[in-house]
C-alpha cells in the first residue's frame, strides 16, 4: 500500500494517489476508501479501480492538513495503508488509523 503526493499549484491543492498492491488485495474483488474527507461513510466510500497488475488505484484532490483514512476490502476487511505517513489510535476497538500528511 502506497501513498503518492503531488500538489498542484494551479488548484493549490494535493492529487493524492491511494494504491493497494496486488499481494495485499490478492482476494479482494473490491476495494474501498473512507475517511475524514468523506466523513467514513461506507456508502460514500471512493472505490479503487483495479490495474492491470492487480493492484488497485485511486487519486482524490485533498486541501493541505491530516486526514486520517483505511481501506475497506470486499465490504467488510478494514485496513491500513503499509507506508502512512503516521498512525493514530481509532478509539473504537484498539485499532489505528492511516494519516496522510500535506
Amino acid at each position: 500500500m502506497a501513498l503518492a503526493k503531488q500538489f498542484v499549484k494551479s488548484k493549490s491543492v494535493y492529487k493524492v494517489t491511494f494504491t493497494v498492491p496486488a499481494e495485499a488485495a490478492s482476494e479482494a474483488k473490491k476495494v474501498a476508501l473512507v475517511g475524514e474527507f468523506n466523513g467514513w461513510n461506507p456508502e460514500e466510500a471512493i472505490a479503487l479501480k483495479k490495474q492491470k497488475d492487480g493492484s488497485f488505484k485511486a487519486s482524490l484532490e485533498l486541501g493541505a492538513g491530516e486526514y486520517q483514512f483505511r481501506y475497506i476490502l470486499d465490504g467488510d476487511k478494514w485496513e491500513n495503508d503499509w507506508e502512512a505517513d503516521k498512525y493514530v489510535p481509532a478509539g473504537v476497538d484498539a485499532t489505528e488509523n492511516s494519516v496522510v500528511v500535506l
